[in-house]
């Protein structure tokens, strides 16, 4: 799908696009979605008191996404490929923030060190580099600096062509909030639905030490999607009113 048809398919989306010109282009591919349902003061230790938890009747949720960035690109340039490409990991939650439900950020890698370096420095999101091995259906993670190890092996099942409330509350989501040392960042984004597939997982080891009071044992609910294409916006500051 070209981009300006991308552009003009927004009846799915929460508001309208943001103004302007969006400013990278980036495709997020072949990923797995992991939702755990979690205890709201653990979790409110973690964000920034700026930021309002989203809740889904009541309780917070909080999702590994595993997947495959692809031709991440400028909107005027060409995609680099040993730079465009690379497999990865975020550990997010759910905001919101001047009446806009969005994700924020506990945890981000990424699986090649030069990409790792040029996304933390354009973006000021907070990635870090770890080794990840993918196939077809599994995925292995290594961050030894921070002793975190994920797992996974699975299969692809059916799509789901109708989706539940709580599964667009878990996927659909237009902005991101993340803190900065100058304070937050919102990013605005649009993308169509994700396809979605139920997937089955036939093994998953999550080690996430500073996430333990979080994530255990199986999650929740689980997806595939084979991706999006994403526009993304330039970062704005947040102005939180006090």
């Amino acid at each position: 799908m070209k981009i300006r048809e991308i552009l003009n398919s927004v009846k799915h989306r929460p508001w309208e696009l943001p103004s302007g010109k969006y400013k990278f282009y980036q495709e997020w591919n072949k990923a797995v979605f992991l939702h755990w349902q979690v205890d709201f003061n653990i979790l409110r230790d973690l964000v920034p008191e700026e930021l309002e938890i989203d809740l889904y009747e009541g309780k917070p949720w909080v999702s590994i996404v595993a997947f495959t960035m692809e031709n991440v690109r400028p909107r005027v340039l060409p995609a680099f490929p040993p730079v465009s490409n690379f497999d990865e990991i975020n550990i997010r939650t759910y905001v919101k923030s001047q009446n806009k439900g969005g994700v924020y950020f506990l945890s981000i890698e990424a699986g090649k060190k030069a990409s790792t370096w040029l996304a933390k420095t354009i973006s000021e999101l907070p990635y870090r580099f770890s080794h990840i091995k993918r196939t077809s259906n599994t995925l292995n993670s290594n961050n030894p600096d921070y002793h975190d190890e994920l797992s996974i092996e699975y299969n692809v099942l059916e799509d789901k062509p109708d989706k539940p409330h709580l599964d667009k509350f878990l996927t659909e989501r237009y902005a991101l909030f993340q803190n900065s040392s100058t304070g937050i960042n919102k990013y605005e984004i649009h993308h169509l639905e994700w396809p979605i597939n139920n997937i089955e997982i036939r093994q998953l080891s999550v080690n996430y030490s500073r996430f333990k009071g979080l994530i255990n044992g199986n999650p929740e609910i689980a997806h595939y999607s084979s991706g999006v294409k994403v526009l993304a916006w330039d970062r704005e500051k947040l102005k939180i009113k006090r």
